[in-house]
């Protein structure tokens, strides 16, 4: 049987993100037709049908070959961190690490790992998703990712997680409001205002459960998509929301309004920002190296770096 390549293991392990072989080509840098024979190569190799393939309908994986594109990330992810292991026993960091990120708190993780751990670690790749828990937590369970950062709130069996910080939900406010003086808020005086809710998973479910917990229900004026868009509302006194803190908040938006954070009374809704992987995969160097530098950017009492 003619031997496999690790190059297509590679090609293989991404058809599964892609719909059509020519779209799957264009990002793979390669030729539709250098493609095509690379899969039918791998066919004759393994001797079964892996993928087929319709002009009409596009690109669709057998069941063998999505069994086999799950193996093939495994082996590909292995060959680099054999060679990430050769590299550090030099005293560096190489090689690719995928990481998902909440996109609540992107602008809070991501500019430590993309600027101090980056400049770091020249030659570490790193790839960047952003999304909800929805949509990194499936992609982390085939293999696309490394790591997800995300709350540790309604999290899957089977993952492992390391805490980055801890946290706690606070009333954002605008800087004018009668209760923005005060040392903490209660819930229970905030409730018949109006409400800007933050809609991404998980903080629509966690937000109703906290307010359920109390005997209470939001007086939702409007649901948005982004956290910038929540801080633009309450800056312009469209209503209050309620956020986890971090780190690196401002307290000025984007607009130049001001706004501030209270913590509930009784203070509730603690939570921890983790980051997680399949609890059957090794950690890389890369990754952990990442959560390394994330757990001490961001201490409350340290510097952005």
């Amino acid at each position: 049987m003619p031997s496999l390549t690790l190059r297509q293991l590679e090609l293989f392990a991404a058809l599964p993100k892609y719909s059509t072989l020519s779209a799957a080509a264009a990002a793979l840098h390669i030729s539709e037709s250098a493609l095509s024979h690379a899969v039918s190569e791998l066919e004759k190799s393994v001797g079964e049908q892996l993928c087929v393939r319709r002009k009409a309908r596009g690109l669709q994986l057998t069941p063998a070959g999505q069994f086999f594109a799950e193996r093939a990330r495994m082996l590909v992810r292995d060959a680099d961190e054999l060679v990430s292991q050769l590299a550090a026993k030099r005293g560096e960091l190489s090689g690719p690490v995928k990481i998902g990120c909440y996109a609540g708190f992107a602008s809070t993780l991501l500019p430590p790992v993309l600027d101090g751990f980056a400049r770091a670690h020249p030659k570490v790749d790193i790839g960047i998703s952003i999304g909800t828990d929805d949509e990194l937590l499936p992609a982390l369970s085939s293999g696309l990712l490394d790591i997800a950062l995300v709350y540790d709130m309604f999290l899957p069996v089977g993952l492992r997680s390391r805490t980055i910080y801890d946290t706690e939900v606070l009333a954002l406010l605008p800087a004018e409001h009668a209760l923005a003086e005060e040392d903490s808020v209660s819930l229970t005086d905030l409730s018949p205002e109006p409400f800007i809710m933050l809609d991404t998973a998980p903080s629509v479910g966690y937000t109703r459960r906290m307010f359920a917990a109390s005997g209470l229900e939001p007086n939702v004026r409007v649901a948005v998509p982004t956290l910038e868009l929540v801080h633009l509302l309450v800056g312009r006194g469209v209503g209050y929301s309620l956020l986890m803190w971090r780190p690196n908040y401002s307290t000025t938006t984007l607009e130049g309004r001001e706004v501030v954070m209270r913590p509930l009374r009784p203070r509730t809704g603690a939570a921890s920002v983790v980051g997680v992987w399949p609890e059957q995969m090794v950690l890389s160097g890369r990754a952990e190296a990442i959560l390394d530098h994330l757990s001490e950017a961001l201490q409350p009492t340290s510097a952005s770096k």
